[in-house]
């Protein structure tokens, strides 16, 4: 039996279906829960909802839900005990990325990104691969599932998103994933998508980001300071790529009270995720791929520091940095 018909049998008999997305969701965690709505539907569910934890702060992602109509709701306001069977998609264990709690066991997981098991009845991680849209493709075309041009346009711009635009270390999957469905997709609306506009806050803390920038070799570390834009971090570490010579960023700020970690690198010979977990990993929750990798730090391990927000930023971000370049093995 396929994958892909594992998770049609996973499904039969059920009513009921929550699809949980990883907080602060992008492109690739929203496409891939549009899909798995879509197959749930096309299984004779019922009922299914779509949550998601933190915020949806970035400008394309707030396109990207309000263009394709995406229906959501918090998980704050779900209860996840009511549903017959729970999903994650995009991420794989409770309390990791998500304000789901560690007790709660999902009945499916879907995912691409290295991490422990979380005990799913059905559970399909596949690190080999670039996205977890790439995978929700694969499984509609095997369970024969027709693609409307709103889930299309959805799973094309995640894939561009995640993977193709930066040729992030993108696999062939990727390129063959976004052939399949572009034929059915609205490139018109993925233009408008590209289009979207900076919030004044997300560009605010890039422009922080690039005067704060501390660069040791090709590894830089900035800080976009205290900010409710959480997808600024990462479009910061983007953008400060760019920098002639620099290949590694990790960018760090104050979000909600905790302290948020980007980084991205494009040096072969650095493994982001396992760079952020050798310099963090007993201080918060961190990880992520080769290429790109994140975290949080709760800002209760500085809190004697003060409530002055740059006398704590000036003294976290020290700290930070030390480890970072430490864990690069970069001498002063």
């Amino acid at each position: 039996m396929s994958r892909a018909a594992e998770l049609a049998s996973a499904l039969e008999t059920t009513d009921s279906l929550a699809i949980v997305c990883h907080d602060n969701p992008d492109p690739d965690c929203l496409a891939s829960a549009l899909a798995l709505q879509a197959i749930a539907f096309e299984h004779d569910v019922e009922e299914v909802t779509i949550a998601y934890g933190g915020e949806i702060s970035h400008q394309q992602n707030r396109a990207f839900v309000n263009m394709l109509d995406i229906s959501l709701q918090t998980i704050s306001t779900t209860s996840l005990d009511e549903y017959e069977r729970v999903s994650f998609v995009d991420h794989s264990s409770p309390g990791a990325n998500t304000e789901v709690p560690p007790s709660v066991v999902p009945d499916v997981v879907i995912d691409h990104h290295p991490g422990e098991s979380s005990g799913a009845e059905f559970e399909d991680v596949r690190t080999e691969y670039g996205a977890t849209a790439t995978i929700f493709v694969e499984y509609l075309h095997d369970l024969d599932v027709g693609l409307t041009t709103r889930l299309a346009s959805a799973l094309l711009f995640a894939l561009h998103r995640e993977r193709l635009d930066f040729v992030r270390e993108p696999t062939r999957r990727e390129y063959e994933a976004a052939l399949a469905v572009y034929p059915d997709a609205d490139l018109e609306t993925l233009e408008q998508l590209y289009g979207s506009a900076f919030s004044p806050g997300t560009l605010d803390a890039i422009g922080r980001a690039i005067t704060s920038r501390n660069r040791r070799g090709s590894s830089l570390v900035a800080n976009v300071g205290k900010t409710g834009e959480t997808d600024a971090l990462p479009q910061a570490a983007d953008y400060l790529l760019n920098l002639e010579g620099v290949n590694t960023v990790l960018v760090y700020g104050i979000v909600d009270d905790v302290i948020r970690l980007s980084g991205r690198s494009i040096d072969p010979r650095v493994h982001m995720g396992e760079t952020l977990k050798a310099a963090f990993d007993e201080l918060g929750a961190v990880g992520g791929h080769h290429d790109m990798a994140g975290g949080r730090i709760e800002l209760g391990l500085f809190a004697d520091e003060g409530d002055d927000v740059e006398e704590l930023l000036e003294f976290v971000g020290g700290r930070l940095t030390r480890r970072f370049f430490d864990a690069l093995n970069l001498d002063d």
